[in-house]
């Protein structure tokens, strides 16, 4: 088993991070520390709301490591230490999106990009807290890497403003969008836990302790996959004022 921990430089403690079936819980975190500083940084790379047109400016994880922070979109908050994420209503985006993110992508340990066969058992754990959101959020992403011409999420857990967590699970690779599933409501600012475990073909997902599971279509079985997390904001405006702020107290990545 290859397993991916949390670590807090400097304190003893660690947090436990449940498996597919598991919650979130953080350790300790230090507000003077950067996000690399608090968190395993070095397993994903950091994709930003600037740059040019169609090419957003990506962090990688030795930057992310070394304690990259950026005050407007990225940084450790110094009352309780959470990574922070913000990302506006108008930023760059990737040629296939129409909207701005502040968001990790998984990596491999030698830094190359994760992208992982379905096969096996592939878990994203974390503890958050969204504090403003316009419209929706993508909080937390299984996105399809090789294999075909798609470059679809298979999945996305959303958060809305009035607290409702939906998954959006992908129909096919293809165009043909989403099927949306509730699967919970929790207040704005107030902390709670997922888990997104990927084995063979399904995808279980645990909010707050409670899981649900779906199965993934075979049209997707020659892809592989990787994960994101952060703030991928969805909805898009001129203003930069306007966005989703999300914080996270605890986030690890486990594969077997």
């Amino acid at each position: 088993m290859r397993r991916r921990t949390l670590f807090v430089a400097g304190l003893s403690t660690v947090a436990t991070i449940g498996a597919g079936t598991g919650t979130a819980s953080a350790a300790a975190l230090d507000p003077a520390l950067p996000p690399g500083g608090n968190f395993d940084l070095a397993v994903w790379s950091l994709q930003l709301p600037i740059g040019s047109p169609g090419s957003p400016e990506t962090i990688s994880p030795a930057r992310l490591k070394a304690g990259y922070t950026n005050p407007s979109y990225f940084w450790t908050d110094k009352n309780d230490g959470s990574m922070t994420f913000w990302a506006p209503e108008k930023g760059v985006t990737t040629p296939n999106s129409k909207y701005a993110r502040s968001e990790l992508r998984e990596m491999n340990a030698d830094g190359s990009a994760a992208n992982w066969a379905l096969a096996g058992d592939h878990t994203l754990s974390a503890q958050l807290r969204i504090v403003s959101v316009t419209k929706n959020v993508a909080v937390g992403q299984v996105k399809l890497g090789t294999g075909g011409p798609s470059t679809k999420p298979l999945a996305e857990l959303y958060y809305r403003p009035n607290g409702e967590i939906y998954l959006g699970t992908q129909n096919s690779p293809d165009a043909s969008g989403q099927t949306l599933h509730k699967v919970g409501t929790v207040a704005l600012g107030t902390r709670w836990t997922y888990v997104i475990n990927v084995t063979g073909n399904r995808i279980n997902l645990t909010i707050n302790g409670t899981r649900t599971t779906y199965t993934i279509p075979s049209a997707f079985n020659p892809y592989r996959q990787y994960f994101k997390a952060g703030s991928y904001n969805q909805s898009s405006s001129e203003s930069t004022t306007n966005g989703a702020k999300v914080k996270f107290y605890a986030l690890t990545v486990r594969h077997s």
